[in-house]
């Protein structure tokens, strides 16, 4: 069979653009806020993981700027030879600091953090467990490990223990990893009943708290804070790229593990180091949430009133957790992709998520919302989202 012949089997898009609904690659022509221009139109964005509202921040800008100057545009090779700069050694030692923990890796991408670590921590002997919905990152960065992956049923904590019981820990070491605010359906994990176990059987703990941090906890520091069980995670892995408002990745640990990834991480060796500018606006808004707090506050305000909206009006939602992703069923792909174009058309972005993303037959549309949002912006959306699911509930695919 011809290698190329799979690229010619793409009837969902095919039909999506036959029928001029296709959802994706729309051209933002401004910086990303609580409203945008995009492809000329102003919309309203309720589907970006801007959660701290600060990638138009003045702060952050000149901050990119003033690296910018300083280091030039990029860093020409790897942080294990010629591309480690002093900003990067500062970034690592503040995000220490800020998230208690004895050290920090950092890394290009937030998807790169969970190659690099998890291929370096587990090896061949070893099990990961692993959570259903954890995201395609987790999932890769097993693969690379070559230690075998174990999938646990989303969230459920007798089948974790189940396949935990399965495991001869005499020559195998047991890392149990799972997002700790699960990107699309924005739950939380059962981070104490996670903990418990990993007591009980000798395994470790990794938290991919990408959807976390800025969003959870007092201070904003994420899911294990917001459990009070700071000191019983392992391993954090989290982004820049959603509440720091940059690019790249970190993975926060005790020292002993932190030099252990440097040196054998080869997602970490062989990739060119986040550029200066990224490094300095991730560090600003950094700065930022730890001055001002009171934006992880304004972030569940505001995701409360857009959830209580859309439940006072009768809209099919998931409602299970206080976080800032909140995701609406519309069922098949057609309708959902429909929907989108609609919302799109009436000043309203959203992220469609269709099969195999979800189980075919629970497509949704993904809203996600930031801090800087305003009741005002939420109720334009609301009475758009409203109209929209109305005209589209008999289409079928």
């Amino acid at each position: 069979m011809d290698l190329f012949k799979k690229c010619d089997n793409h009837e969902l898009l095919d039909m999506a653009r036959a029928k001029g609904i296709y959802p994706y690659f729309h051209q933002l022509n401004s910086k990303q806020g609580p409203e945008v221009i995009m492809e000329g139109k102003d919309i309203i964005m309720i589907g970006s993981n801007n959660y701290l509202g600060l990638t138009s921040h003045p702060e952050v800008i000149e901050a990119g700027i003033k690296a910018l100057e300083q280091y030039g545009s990029g860093c020409s090779g790897s942080r294990f030879l010629n591309g480690t700069l002093t900003a990067h050694v500062e970034l690592e030692k503040e995000l220490a600091a800020f998230l208690k923990k004895e050290d920090v890796v950092t890394f290009s991408t937030g998807y790169q953090t969970n190659l690099g670590i998890i291929s370096a921590i587990a090896g061949r002997t070893d099990y990961i467990l692993c959570d259903k919905e954890n995201h395609a990152s987790i999932y890769d960065g097993c693969r690379l490990s070559f230690a075998r992956m174990l999938r646990y049923n989303h969230s459920d904590m007798e089948d974790l223990e189940r396949q935990l019981k399965t495991i001869d820990t005499s020559n195998s070491g047991i890392l149990i990893v799972t997002d700790g605010v699960f990107s699309m359906g924005g739950d939380i994990c059962k981070l104490p009943e996670i903990v418990a176990l990993a007591e009980k059987y000798g395994a470790r703990v990794m938290v991919d708290d990408a959807h976390g941090l800025g969003v959870l906890g007092e201070h904003g520091r994420g899911t294990a804070e917001y459990f009070g069980l700071e000191d019983k995670v392992d391993i954090y892995m989290g982004t820049f790229s959603k509440s720091l408002a940059s690019i790249g990745g970190y993975m926060a640990a005790s020292k002993k593990v932190c030099d252990y990834v440097r040196h054998v991480s080869r997602p970490f060796i062989f990739c060119a180091s986040i550029t200066p500018a990224s490094v300095a606006c991730a560090r600003k808004a950094l700065e930022i949430l730890i001055r001002e707090p009171q934006r992880v506050k304004r972030l569940s305000e505001i995701s409360n009133y857009m959830r209580n909206g859309l439940k006072r009006e009768g809209i099919d939602i998931i409602d299970i957790s206080p976080t800032p992703i909140i995701p609406i069923y519309t069922y098949g792909d057609v309708r959902t992709f429909t929907a989108c174009k609609l919302l799109f058309e009436r000043g309203v972005y959203v992220n469609p998520v269709v099969s195999p993303a979800t189980p075919v037959g629970k497509s949704l549309i993904r809203t996600s919302y930031t801090a800087t949002h305003t009741e005002e912006q939420m109720d334009r959306a609301l009475k758009q989202i409203k109209a929209v699911l109305q005209e589209v509930k008999d289409i079928k695919d």
